[in-house]
């Protein structure tokens, strides 16, 4: 039996002008700024009207670790929006924007898939209504400046051998991870090693998706520490005088996106920080409004609950002063083979056995999720291929962690395949059972924090970290940041730092490569292992199957 592809689906959805699916949530004419007619922006007028409104119920959709077998984290996300919908609550879901570089390279996009996506697919995944764009140009204009600073004079007497601040591109690009700059003579400027980021790994994209209002943005911004003088005093962003344009070009990018499932239910969509390299939430801009106007909001954590979940509970709840009344943990049965030891070409055949082996990781991300004190129920995103017997393997194996798991069928069914969680999620939620707390208190020291995150959520044995490092951590405690969150980068693939480590670890380190200051986000980055701040394309990128097809459609996206 064949099935349609998701751009195939998203292209016969029958979309509502933007402004039904804003008035569903008392979002005036007035207060959309539309692009086109099935997407817009909400204007910060309307933003600050309902700041007075009580708060829904937040719940939060997670995952387990990502195998190439598929899992579907924003697909129960959109799914699971639209099955409250369905069964009569207010409900609204917040995801993040895609970027290109996953959108070209291996990943594919952040719109869902099948009957549980969010439209228009291809705008989303795509340029959509600018921000990335906005974010990268607000980003590189701040590194023009601190180039033209010390070619102008220098007056600040910045270190050029102490900035630290890279560029950044939209794009899985590994050739430009580490270059040298100002090549070509005294016109050009002083020649220095430097880099580039993904977008998403900016630091302005983590304080575009923090920041509260304009004003809090700016100051945000101008908090950036961008280099250091030779007595190792810190220049900001503010020093350079770059934080007035910067906010400048994020004003527009600041509003949060509003869009339609293919259900015709509200999802805002704004931010993309990615949760293996940074905080992998949406903007609490954007979580913080839907709450205001919805009963009920939606909304994702990157990757699995290791990664984005604990970045979600430790940085932006902590940020935002948010607390989860319910957390979804999204597994399925093909992941559970997988990590039971099977090959992905096998996935097909019954395997009750390998199911039962590959739970270790569902069971370890439950034990996890719990240590915030949530309740977690189990989400079995369906695949056709999944067998009674292996589905019903997955529940007995949950009801021993205490939890309980539901068969969710959106990806085929749409809303009715989510009724039963749906139905769940909102008594769970209703009940105000969850008794949220972040992992670790401020007062800690940040290497305590790393830690604490490393064996109470990776189970490691310990932290490696060379005096460098640690000597880095104690500086920064000693200028006023020992009170930040630490933001751990680390492979998205297993517990550990090493991506071929299934299942559920233990007896693994986690090294600790490098550190970095994100003052104006206000957390410090970990970067353990191998991981890459500027990802690369696979031997076979998507990117060669992306085209426009005789009827000027776009094939290839997912």
């Amino acid at each position: 039996m064949s099935y349609k592809s998701d751009i195939e689906i998203a292209r016969e959805a029958y979309k509502k002008p933007i402004q039904e699916i804003g008035a569903k949530l008392g979002i005036g004419s007035d207060d959309l700024l539309p692009y086109g007619h099935d997407k817009a922006k909400v204007s910060q007028e309307f933003i600050n009207s309902v700041q007075g409104n009580d708060n829904g119920k937040l719940i939060l959709v997670t995952a387990i670790n990502p195998t190439p077998a598929g899992e579907g984290k924003t697909t129960t996300t959109v799914g699971l929006g639209d099955g409250l919908n369905s069964i009569g609550k207010k409900a609204a879901i917040c995801i993040r924007e895609a970027s290109l570089g996953p959108c070209f390279g291996m990943k594919g996009g952040a719109a869902g898939g099948g009957y549980a996506q969010v439209v228009p697919m291809e705008e989303m995944n795509l340029h959509f209504t600018g921000d990335f764009h906005a974010i990268t140009s607000a980003h590189n204009l701040l590194s023009a400046m601190i180039d033209n600073h010390i070619y102008w004079g220098n007056s600040l007497e910045i270190d050029e051998r102490r900035v630290v601040w890279r560029r950044v591109l939209d794009m899985n690009d590994r050739a430009l991870r580490d270059v040298v700059t100002s090549l070509g003579g005294v016109a050009n400027g002083f020649p220095r090693q430097t880099g580039f980021d993904i977008t998403v790994a900016s630091e302005v994209m983590a304080i575009l998706c923090l920041s509260t209002d304009l004003e809090d943005l700016q100051k945000r911004l101008g908090d950036i520490i961008v280099a250091y003088t030779r007595e190792r005093k810190p220049i900001y962003a503010r020093d350079i005088k770059a934080d007035g344009a910067m906010t400048v070009l994020l004003k527009d990018a600041m509003q949060p996106n509003i869009v339609q499932t293919l259900e015709n239910n509200p999802a805002f969509v704004h931010g993309g920080p990615f949760a293996n390299i940074a905080h992998g939430c949406n903007s609490v801009i954007a979580t913080t409004t839907a709450l205001k106007v919805a009963d009920y909001v939606v909304t994702e954590a990157g990757f699995g609950a290791d990664l984005g979940a604990e970045k979600f509970m430790n940085i932006k709840c902590r940020k935002a002063g948010l607390a989860p009344d319910c957390v979804v943990l999204v597994a399925t049965v093909r992941a559970m083979k997988m990590n039971g030891g099977v090959a992905k070409a096998d996935l097909g055949a019954e395997n009750v056995e390998a199911v039962g082996a590959g739970c270790a990781n569902l069971g370890r991300h439950i034990g996890n999720l719990k240590q915030f004190g949530v309740p977690v129920v189990v989400a079995i995103n369906h695949f056709v291929s999944d067998t009674d017997a292996e589905v019903e393997a997955v529940k007995a194996y949950v009801e021993t962690q205490g939890s309980e798991a539901i068969l969710c069928k959106h990806w085929a069914l749409g809303s009715e395949g989510t009724k039963e969680l749906a139905t769940r999620v909102a008594e769970i939620a209703d009940a105000g059972v969850s008794q949220f707390a972040p992992l670790y208190n401020d007062d800690m020291s940040l290497f305590d924090k790393i830690e604490r995150v490393a064996t109470s959520i990776y189970r490691a044995d310990e932290v490696l970290a060379d005096k460098k490092i640690r000597d880095q951590l104690r500086q920064w405690e000693d200028a006023g940041y020992g009170h930040l969150p630490v933001c751990m980068a680390k492979t998205q693939y297993s517990f550990s730092t090493d991506p071929s480590l299934r299942g559920a670890p233990t007896g693994h380190s986690v090294p600790v490569r490098e550190v970095r200051l994100s003052a104006g986000a206000g957390f410090v980055v970990v970067i353990c292992g191998e991981i890459m701040t500027m990802p690369g394309l696979p031997r076979v990128p998507s990117a060669e199957a992306i085209m426009l097809n005789e009827q000027g459609q776009i094939e290839g996206l997912f």
